[in-house]
């Protein structure tokens, strides 16, 4: 008989599987660029996914762990929660239920933090459609596919971080260390002007030196036969580098996860809503990010908490800071950099987060295609 916890797996597996199947074969049969209300949907859709898990694991989260009896409650809570929940030898409902409580809130903060991170993500993906000279009406697909694959990758990183963390207790200082350093280096080089050439990318090297690659876009396909032989488009490059580009961007997101939870399911978990929502939330904010402008100094700061507290999680622990407390700067750091942006606005935004428009990608996309041509052919 499968345990409650391969069946908690499964199921979310099942439901994650259904709903991108259902959004390539129903919602995306046909390209189209995605409107602000559009994108506006799809994003409230998938907070309230993370809404509605965040209950479910507040009803049934012991069930990750097939927790059945109050030994396998100890077990689990000395594994991955020592000090932040209080059990109840001779309660083991009620203790039940504290673990349910902080499993819950693990995930909702883990949820908010991963989906803040991702905000800069969002900074690059424009920089990579616009440098590539992609079709807005292609970005939906390439984002699909982008997000897939970012699935996989998440899971195996998360599974091999966990490991780590549970083998070694050395990273998590580590990976406290490297968050601080990200945190000064994303406001040191905040108003920096970054650009992309296609031509000089790491992955359009190797894949002109591994890979057949034919020099110019083929509408919407990512593959194409000629002489006899497959050749992938200059769009599944672009997928490949938006591949890479949330690999680099994993190494800061899911170690900062690991501060507020050190249970690799929660932090899959709340990943992969986050990544789910990245696109809708690319669409929202593609032509409205420059507004919140402070949002990188926010970002920047966010990451150096989130490292200070890594580094210092055992005297935090032993004077009560709790994942409650961390939840509230998340919301205060974001919230103040948000209300920052309105109340002191710029005059132009930076040409890292200018909108992306069709005009913008149609005077640029001859010119990268010559670049591809030289590049590949």
């Amino acid at each position: 008989m499968l345990s409650n916890e391969v069946v908690f797996f499964t199921g979310f597996t099942v439901f994650i599987v259904s709903i991108l199947a259902l959004d390539l074969g129903l919602f995306s049969k046909k390209d189209h660029v995605v409107k602000f209300k559009e994108a506006a949907a799809w994003s409230a859709v998938w907070v309230l996914f993370a809404l509605g898990f965040y209950i479910l694991l507040d009803r049934k989260g012991h069930l990750i762990h097939d927790i059945q009896t109050y030994q396998d409650l100890e077990a689990i809570v000395n594994t991955y929660m020592s000090g932040k929940v209080v059990l109840y030898p001779d309660d083991f409902e009620r203790s039940l239920a504290a673990y349910r409580d902080a499993v819950s809130l693990e995930f909702i903060t883990g949820y908010l933090l991963e989906y803040s991170l991702s905000v800069d993500n969002i900074f690059v993906i424009i920089m990579i459609f616009t440098s590539f000279g992609v079709r807005e009406k292609y970005f939906k697909k390439v984002l699909f596919w982008g997000v897939l694959g970012a699935i996989l990758m998440r899971f195996i990183f998360i599974f091999v971080g966990s490991a780590l963390v549970q083998t070694f207790a050395w990273v998590m200082y580590l990976f406290g260390g490297f968050l601080i350093y990200t945190g000064i280096k994303m406001f040191l080089e905040r108003n920096q002007q970054e650009s992309i050439e296609p031509a000089d990318h790491p992955v359009v090297r190797l894949a002109a030196k591994w890979l057949r690659v034919y020099p110019r876009y083929i509408g919407n396909r990512f593959f194409i036969k000629k002489n006899k032989h497959w050749y992938i488009t200059p769009l599944f490059l672009v997928v490949m580098i938006i591949e890479f580009t949330d690999l680099i961007f994993a190494v800061d997101s899911v170690p900062a996860v690991f501060a507020v939870t050190q249970d690799p399911y929660i932090v899959f978990f709340s990943n992969i809503f986050a990544i789910l929502g990245l696109r809708s939330m690319f669409f929202f904010l593609s032509n409205v990010v420059h507004i919140f402008h402070y949002l990188k100094v926010g970002l920047s700061v966010l990451l150096a908490f989130i490292g200070t507290k890594m580094m210092a999680h055992h005297w935090l622990s032993e004077i009560g800071f709790t994942t409650v407390y961390s939840l509230y700067v998340i919301l205060g750091i974001l919230g103040i950099s948000i209300v920052a942006s309105l109340l002191f606005p710029v005059k132009e935004p930076t040409t890292a987060a200018a909108p992306v428009h069709e005009t913008t990608v149609e005077e640029n996309i001859e010119h990268v295609k010559e670049e591809f041509a030289k590049r590949l052919e």
